[in-house]
């Protein structure tokens, strides 16, 4: 697959989710392998590791992304 690494549009793409629920940058860890079916869980670091999928675009994968991190316990700031 041409596209197995993630790159910056991805990253800004998880970014916008991420920094919507004011999670810190520097909390926030993505390998740089997709793998599907794509992951969402919290490390025992209290960071919030993200496998992107492989086959969905993450531009279709980020409602995914959302609920995934509102079902670890994370709310999204009522001002975004």
């Amino acid at each position: 697959m041409e596209n197995d690494t993630i790159g910056m549009e991805d990253m800004f793409l998880i970014f916008e989710v991420t920094d919507a629920l004011g999670i810190d940058r520097e909390m926030v860890s993505v390998p740089l392998g997709k793998e599907d079916p794509g992951a969402v869980r919290l490390l025992d670091t209290g960071e919030v590791e993200i496998v992107v999928p492989a086959t969905v675009p993450l531009e279709d994968w980020t409602d995914t992304l959302k609920a995934e991190l509102v079902a670890l316990g994370l709310e999204f700031d009522e001002e975004e």
